[in-house]
């Protein structure tokens, strides 16, 4: 799925650069070029329920202040339609908390991740920079996995417990679940790119995430019952990246 995302952003940045030199006179009042570059950014979602949950079990909650992201965006400008850029993202992170309690090991793992197409209007009324406002439509998913074991296991034990009397699972102390939500979303965005040279643009940005979907699937797709309505992945993110292409604002 990343290596799409990576194909699709390469076919979008190798249109950019044919856009560029097939330009005339009549574009060049108007922001032009495109490029592809690296993304970090700090998603801040909504953990209230899973912290709930993970408190329930001594695990200590996710941090409500956000979460480290990286992914790779790219964006051409459209020389028939001024001020137009369109453009493709992939980014994702995660976060964790872990705790020993009794000789048990217990660990949470949150993870948001995601990729869609950007469109965005450079705002006119500033030169040199470029000062956008766009949305971005896409797939994503958020992901809950729950560890717990007593550390090092053999490998005839992890058999013997898949083997076991289904009346003796419950004494087993090694679990693992991999919980699951995909969702589609829409990310109204604002971001300033401020060029160093005609090649290479350093952005900073923000935006929130609103999801749409809110079915939970656990382990390998089955299905989870009753999970809580109000737990989604919007969120709130902040991002900066550094492009390389042709750039002229």
């Amino acid at each position: 799925m990343f290596m799409k995302k990576i194909h699709f952003i390469t076919i979008i940045i190798f249109f950019s650069l044919t856009s560029i030199y097939s330009q005339t006179d009549e574009y060049f009042d108007a922001p032009f070029g495109g490029g592809i570059g690296y993304n970090s950014g700090w998603m801040i979602p909504n953990l209230d329920i899973i912290n709930s949950q993970l408190k329930s079990l001594g695990i200590p909650g996710f941090s409500n202040s956000g979460f480290y992201t990286s992914g790779i965006s790219g964006f051409m400008y459209l020389g028939f339609l001024k001020h137009i850029r369109l453009g493709g993202i992939g980014f994702g992170g995660s976060t964790s908390r872990n705790i020993s309690i009794a000789g048990i090991n217990k660990e949470a793992i949150y993870s948001l991740s995601g990729g869609g197409i950007s469109i965005e209007y450079t705002l006119p009324y500033v030169r040199d920079w470029g000062i956008s406002v766009g949305t971005i439509l896409g797939r994503g998913s958020m992901e809950l996995e729950l560890f717990q074991n007593r550390g090092s296991i053999s490998w005839s034990n992890i058999w013997s417990e898949l083997n076991a009397n289904p009346t003796t699972l419950f004494y087993s102390r090694n679990i693992n679940r991999s919980l699951k939500n995909s969702y589609w979303f829409i990310i109204p965005t604002i971001n300033v790119d401020i060029p160093l040279n005609r090649f290479i643009t350093f952005r900073i940005g923000t935006g929130y995430q609103i999801t749409f979907g809110d079915n939970w699937t656990v382990d390998n797709d089955i299905d989870v019952t009753g999970a809580p309505s109000g737990l989604d992945a919007n969120s709130y993110f902040i991002q900066t990246g550094i492009y390389i292409g042709f750039f002229s604002f």
